[in-house]
Parts: C-alpha cells; structure tokens; sequence
C-alpha cells in the first residue's frame, strides 16, 4: 500500500472506530478498556495482521507527552478539592515518597537478578515506578467503583501526581547512566528545583487561566475549550523552560481550576472529557505500534519476575513504609497497595532511553512493556473483586457523588424559586460567574423585559431581572441569596 496523507487517516480513523467498539464489548467481560486498545495496536503492527511498521520512539514520545497533557488535566478538572483535602497529607506523600521507594526497591532488585548497573536498574525501576492516570482513571471511574473512606480520592490523587515524581527520578537516573561520574547526589538539587518550580507554577498558572477565561469575552461557546487547551500548553512549556516539572503544573492548574466557578465551565470538562479519551486511545494504539511483540518473547521470564516482585514486594512495602505516619485500616493500605497499576506512562518515560541511546535501552523498553502489559492484565481486571475480598467497597446503592459529579449530572431539582434583582441590588452589573453561586443550585432561566433567557457563566445580571432558580433544598437558598448579595425578608 503506498502511503498517504489518505491512507493515514483511513487507518488511523478504522483503528480507532475499532478500539471504541472493542471498548464497549470488553467492559462488560471486566476487561480494561485500555488493555484492548494496547492489543488492538499491536495487532495492527508489523508484527501483527496489519502489518503496520512503525519504529519511530521520537514521535512516539511526542504523542505521549501531548497525551498526558490532556489526560492529567482531564483528571485534574474532574477532581473535587472537598474529596481531596481531606487526603492530601496521604497522597502527597504516595505520590513522592512511595514513587522513591518504589523506584529503590524494584531497582535493586534488578540489579541483584540482571546484568544491569545500578544505575541502569535505577533507571527501569524509576520508568516504573508511579501508577499510571489514565489506568487509574479509566478503572476507577469508568466502573464507577465506589470505595470506603476516601479511598478512591486518594487512589486518584496519586495516580494523577505522582508522574512528575517519576518524570524526574526517570531524568535523572538517565543523567547519571551516561554520566556515572556525577554521583547521585548531584540528582538532588535538580529534583527540588523541578518539583517547586512545577508546584509554584501551577498554581500561578491556575490563577492567571481562571482570570482570561473569565474575563475574555468570545463570540462562540465552543472556542473556551480551545481557549483552556491553549492555556493547558502553556502551562506545561512554560513551566519546562524555566526548569519546572511541567507535568505538575497542568495537574495543579488544573485541580485549581476544576474546584474554580469558570464561564462554560460545563462545556469545558465535558470537550476534555471526550478528549482525554480520546488521548487514551491513541496514545495506547501508538504504543501497541511501537512495540515489537516478536522482541519482547526473550524478556518474558526476567519480565515477569520484575512484574511479580514489583506487584507483591516492592509496591506494597513502599506503600506500608509511606503510609506508616498515618492512621489507616490494614485493608486499606492493602487496597492501595494493588490499585498501583501501570499503563502507558512507563513505557512513554521507556522512549527516553531509547533516544538517548544508552546500551540496553531496547531491553529496558521490552521488559517495562511487559511489566505494564502484565500489570493491567492482573491489577486492572480484579479491583472491583479485591475490593469486596477486602471489604473496602460500598453497595451499589450506596455509591457517592462527589460535588463535580452531581454538577454535572442532569438531576431534576425538586425546589424551584423566582427572585426578583432589586435596581439597587449589589449583584446588578456582575457576571453570573462571579457570583460564588452554590454548586447545588442552577439558574435556569432569567425573565427580562418580558423575555426569557437561558444565562451561562459570563451573562451580567440587570435590574429587575427575575431569576428562575433551582435547587435540591430550602436550606440552599441561604446560600443563593448570600450569592446574590440579597437579604431575605
């Protein structure tokens, strides 16, 4: 077949119909989405039926990086701070101190069953070291897993902050493989500069998005999204010029912005929604074509020794040691413990020795293939089932929304109220989203001049506008009109 731009997308779009209809069938078997996507890419391969070459890691990598971006900042929006705060001591932690740990443990293991130095063993064993996003995300939420006692909040803040740690730890162990002589002291410096650069960053960032999201005014809806991409971009870049871990900072930025009353603010998350799957997809068939099933037949046994050692010794220990300031059930920590998959991030941070072109940078990338292969097969197909061995999950009708959820969610609302904006009232001239209006109630309509209107986030409220509110319960209206500066008679 000669290629072309046409074939290229007849491919590629045929590819990705596939994976969402292979997607659907494979949740109800219990079988990770994302995994079918991964085989779905390597079938399409050249070592596969469709022979497909591609052997290119650079663009790889890119697709990776553009990837994650989306996904972080999908997974970020989507997270409530009331879910998280309560955790966050506990997942910071995780997400640094177990990745070390984590990446330590598995690392000497290596070192002590391979030929590797200790640095190249350091290196696999950092590539591996954090739990994948997209898995944890795609798992957690696409099986609307319910758990006890903020366990899925933590499980998510980890998954969705510990990629930076592991970024750096992957960088800076490659650093000292091509220059052993630095000592790895030396990393250190360049670790703390990364991780409060990126920290600091996203939150600036965070703070200057919301302000041009709210205060630009476009023409159209549907150019916010593009705007808030646009915004997510710069924040990864310009975070990574000035020596800042970007990949925090769009987690920040957007965790800040996701908890933030922001104009279209629906649309936004619902665009990033269908695009971080999107992302998933592609990025899970780009790596499924990069990789050669035939090369990874000879790592198989090493591969799977790393792969059971990581599941059952090194990510549990570096979660019991992490965890040990902290008041938690045994269950729990071994929940947390299993939920450590990992997906696509390993073998993305695997593209980095590949072009830097270190001597067992092939070997390195086939067995974290492998160890992520595995790792979604046995820990990506049992959480629901180890969470009821473990006695860690809630009923069905038990399950929890959390505040973005029920945002989101089209709940009919069992109260309904018409407030009428006095010429003096405080709110007249203001910007629906800058009012701090309660999650729990929506304005669904606005009377005026005999007109009916539907408002969205940037519609300025006018005198003698009648607002059609509606809300859940009576107690909420204190807060609306605490939100629209009025004081009820």
């Amino acid at each position: 077949m000669t290629i072309t731009i046409e074939n290229i997308i007849l491919i590629g779009s045929i590819l990705l119909l596939i994976s969402i209809v292979a997607g659907k069938t494979s949740y109800r078997f219990g079988i990770p989405t994302l995994l079918l996507f991964l085989s779905i890419g390597m079938l399409a391969g050249s070592d596969g039926i469709g022979g497909i070459y591609f052997d290119n890691p650079q663009i790889a990598q890119f697709i990776g990086i553009v990837s994650l971006n989306f996904i972080l900042f999908s997974g970020g929006l989507d997270t409530s701070w009331q879910s998280v705060k309560p955790v966050l001591k506990v997942g910071i932690t995780l997400s640094t101190l177990g990745v070390l740990l984590t990446a330590l443990g598995l690392g000497y293991f290596v070192y002590l069953i391979t030929d590797f130095s200790i640095y190249e063993s350091l290196l696999l064993g950092a590539i591996v070291s954090s739990t994948d996003a997209a898995a944890v995300f795609s798992i957690l939420r696409g099986k609307n897993l319910a758990l006890k006692k903020n366990l899925r909040p933590t499980l998510e803040l980890e998954s969705g902050s510990n990629d930076p740690m592991a970024y750096v730890l992957t960088i800076a162990f490659l650093s000292l493989v091509q220059q052993p002589e630095q000592g790895f002291w030396s990393v250190i410096p360049v670790f703390l500069l990364q991780m409060a650069v990126g920290a600091a960053a996203g939150f600036i960032f965070g703070k200057l998005s919301k302000l041009v999201i709210n205060k630009i005014k476009l023409d159209f809806e549907g150019l916010y999204p593009v705007l808030t991409i646009a915004l997510m971009f710069i924040t990864f870049s310009a975070t990574n010029a000035v020596g800042g871990n970007g990949f925090l900072a769009i987690y920040i930025c957007s965790v800040y912005l996701g908890n933030q009353n922001l104009i279209h603010k629906k649309t936004i998350m619902r665009m990033f929604d269908g695009l971080a799957w999107l992302m998933q997809i592609v990025l899970f068939l780009t790596l499924g074509l990069l990789v050669f099933p035939s090369q990874i037949i000879p790592y198989i046994g090493i591969g799977l020794l790393i792969s059971v050692f990581l599941i059952l010794v090194a990510r549990p220990l570096a979660v019991f040691i992490s965890l040990l300031p902290f008041k938690m059930k045994l269950r729990r920590r071994f929940y947390i413990s299993w939920v450590g998959l990992r997906g696509a991030v390993p073998i993305v941070f695997a593209t980095y020795p590949l072009l830097a072109g270190i001597d067992k940078a092939s070997i390195i990338f086939n067995i974290v293939f492998f160890v992520s292969l595995t790792s979604v097969l046995i820990q990506g197909t049992t959480p629901s089932m180890v969470a009821k061995w473990l006695h860690v999950g809630l009923p069905q009708k038990a399950k929890p929304l959390s505040p973005t959820d029920e945002l989101l969610a089209e709940h009919p609302k069992t109260i309904m109220k018409e407030i009428r904006i006095a010429p003096d009232a405080a709110a007249v001239g203001l910007q629906i989203v800058e009012l701090n209006f309660p999650k729990k109630a929506i304005i669904a309509m606005i009377e005026r001049d005999g007109v009916y209107l539907t408002p969205n986030g940037s519609t300025e409220l006018m005198a003698d506008d009648k607002l059609i509110v509606l809300t859940d319960s009576i107690e909420i209206m204190d807060e609306v009109n605490a939100a629209l500066r009025i004081n009820p008679a």
